[in-house]
């Protein structure tokens, strides 16, 4: 099957399911207690104002997780057809007992790919996580290669980011973010999985 077939049923697939996630939450909500709305009167928000940014603040939470997890499904499907051997493979935490597992989401011969589509943390336990799981990755005989779509904006998750980066060539790995994450994925598949997207956003129009 063409992969834009492909992507454009996963995608289907997704809008879907957020549709109807969203649609019950805000069912869900109508017999939601509104007391709290007072405090937001307090601060100068009416409850109109207030019901939208709840309202809002429920379909974002929803919107955020099928994004990620169409577009990291995606990127995956554009390297597994390539790639046909390509899969997802868990290797034990041979540096301790927490995490019991790493999960690399697609491993292409040496190089184990973690498909991120972006990196808002700015918690510093999530390096050190991070930093034993490419040092684990690498034990194994791999390659850790990070590929995240979007950047994060905020100063502090761009420092996070910027130390990602350093230990992951440092230890020999690969990083790459924004338009370079979009090249990798041309490159390594001879797939423009950026233009397959646009086209799909267009339709939807």
């Amino acid at each position: 099957m063409d992969i834009y077939i492909k992507i454009k049923e996963l995608a289907d697939k997704y809008a879907l399911e957020l549709k109807n996630q969203v649609d019950s939450r805000i069912e869900e909500m109508k017999g939601d207690d509104t007391s709290h709305y007072l405090l937001y009167r307090v601060l100068g928000v009416t409850n109109e104002e207030g019901n939208l940014i709840d309202l809002y603040q429920n379909k974002g939470r929803f919107l955020y997780k099928y994004a990620g997890a169409f577009l990291e499904e995606a990127a995956c499907m554009c390297i597994k057809h390539k790639y046909p051997d390509a899969s997802k493979v868990k290797i034990p935490n041979t540096l301790g007992s927490r995490p019991k597992t790493f999960e690399i989401d697609c491993l292409v011969n040496e190089l184990a790919h973690e498909i991120k589509w972006r990196d808002a943390t700015t918690d510093g336990d999530h390096i050190t996580k991070e930093y034993t799981r490419v040092k684990v990755i690498k034990e194994n005989g791999f390659i850790p290669v990070r590929v995240m779509f979007y950047y994060p904006q905020r100063t502090q998750a761009k420092k996070i980011q910027e130390t990602l980066e350093t230990l992951y060539k440092g230890i020999g790995g690969q990083y790459y973010y924004g338009d370079t994450a979009w090249k990798y994925i041309k490159e390594i598949t001879d797939i423009d999985l950026l233009g397959i997207l646009e086209k799909i956003a267009d339709s939807r129009e």
